[in-house]
């Protein structure tokens, strides 16, 4: 009988992780390569803690209820002494793709998570925690269909609340992650980071909105508040229906725009970073240039507009922004020389109105 001894588990616990990531998300895994080593592999445990999260709200073999308890049964399963996270495999018994087979593996990435320093720990779980508590909240909450998808939101509030539960958690739980980093980022920048921590994860999350729209409603699910559609003169439903192609734009527009003011505040956030650390600057830089790009070509391209179709960068577009924002990432004058050039006059015009 072979005997497998614990370093071993250990190790191929921590692989499973890693080769998991690129599996679930191509383009965040293209990120966190260019952290510093020892930060890179907490933020992936993060990361893939926030997907299964994201798994369970998402998944469509539950309905509301079972997904509102298994959410809150996750959230007590980060806790030092919490329970085992059985009722989870036992859902996700027959996964249908590589998300559903990491949500029946959450015990290994919860094993590997309690393998980090209490100091990571520390920084991950409060955030989760309330990721879980928000997701629970709207996946039982009247704009939510029984299978706990969001069909209906009323207003632009309600959608930002939403955007902070599955984004802004994650923008402060990496702010609490980055200020372990040696050398210690000042405290008046790690301050203004606090500060704009929400903010930072929210133009990530609604430019992933704006993007998905077309496979979020063949899916059932809606983030499109109803006060902009009616400001546009449409009903959510007809958004990227062929008779109200104006009326949508508007809609599309108005998102945008809103996502914008957000994606100034990341880039400001960006740059509170000491320049010394570059690798964290690049990570944080590379995902917002490529959230610019992509709210550039939603302006662009009616492609946003066609339910059967899919807003995306292309990978050479991808590749050049991981290039080019590994080249000046330390540097705040060429950063903000590549986001002009990205975002066009106009947005820059609105960045500059908003920092002087």
């Amino acid at each position: 009988m072979t005997v497998t001894r614990p370093e071993q588990s250990a190790q191929a616990e921590k692989k499973f992780c890693s080769d998991t990531l690129p599996k679930v998300s191509r383009t965040f895994a293209i990120c966190i390569r260019l952290l510093p080593p020892d930060l890179e592999h907490s933020v992936l445990i993060a990361y893939l803690l926030c997907r299964i999260a994201d798994t369970i709200e998402d998944t469509t073999s539950l309905n509301g209820v079972a997904k509102k308890r298994l959410l809150a049964l996750f959230s007590d399963c980060l806790q030092p002494n919490g329970p085992d996270s059985g009722p989870l495999r036992e859902a996700f018994e027959s996964p249908r793709d590589d998300d559903e087979l990491l949500a029946r593996e959450a015990d290994v990435v919860l094993r590997e998570f309690k393998r980090l320093s209490e100091s990571r720990q520390n920084a991950i779980r409060p955030w989760v925690m309330e990721m879980c508590a928000g997701m629970a909240d709207f996946v039982s909450s009247p704009g939510s269909d029984e299978s706990g998808f969001v069909t209906s939101l009323d207003t632009t509030e309600d959608l930002e609340r939403y955007c902070y539960y599955v984004a802004g958690t994650v923008g402060h739980m990496l702010t609490s992650l980055f200020a372990q980093v040696t050398p210690p980022i000042p405290e008046d920048e790690y301050e203004r980071m606090k500060a704009l921590a929400t903010s930072f994860g929210l133009g990530l999350q609604l430019t992933n909105i704006i993007k998905d729209v077309a496979d979020d409603r063949q899916r059932g699910h809606n983030y499109v508040p109803r006060q902009l559609c009616l400001i546009a003169g449409v009903e959510p439903k007809d958004v990227q229906d062929g008779k109200y192609v104006h009326e949508s734009r508007e809609v599309v527009n108005a998102l945008v725009d809103k996502a914008k003011g957000h994606l100034c505040d990341a880039l400001e956030y960006s740059m509170c970073i000491p320049g010394r650390q570059r690798g964290i600057r690049a990570f944080c830089l590379t995902s917002l240039f490529f959230a610019v790009k992509t709210l550039r070509l939603a302006q662009q391209d009616d492609t946003v507009l066609k339910p059967t179709q899919k807003l995306k960068i292309s990978r050479s577009a991808v590749r050049r922004t991981v290039v080019t924002t590994g080249l000046i990432a330390s540097n705040n004058t060429l950063v903000k020389a590549y986001f002009r050039r990205l975002a066009g006059p106009v947005w820059w015009s609105r960045y500059l109105a908003t920092r002087f």
